[in-house]
């Protein structure tokens, strides 16, 4: 029996992310978010139905500067599905 290597290119499991909010900016269909872990600007969709209460957590998080955790859409990806 050979052992078989993980593809890439498969889905991994989707994990929280602990980061802390840095920035973030409201545009027309999505809010972008900037962590001071991150290079890249990840996605609030308006879309999403949890959207107020994300946005809120991700403020509160920004003011009062402690880290929050993040679900995006894949483990690579650049979508805010949670926040808690």
């Amino acid at each position: 029996m050979t052992k078989q290597e993980p593809n890439p290119k498969e889905p991994s499991e989707r994990v929280y992310r602990e980061m802390t909010v840095v920035l973030i900016r409201e545009r027309k269909d999505v809010v972008e978010v900037a962590f001071s872990e991150s290079a890249r600007f990840y996605k609030l969709s308006r879309q999403n139905p949890k959207f107020e209460d994300i946005l809120r957590r991700l403020r509160e998080a920004r003011d009062k500067k402690y880290p929050v955790r993040v679900l995006l859409d894949s483990p690579h990806g650049d979508v805010i599905e949670d926040v808690t």
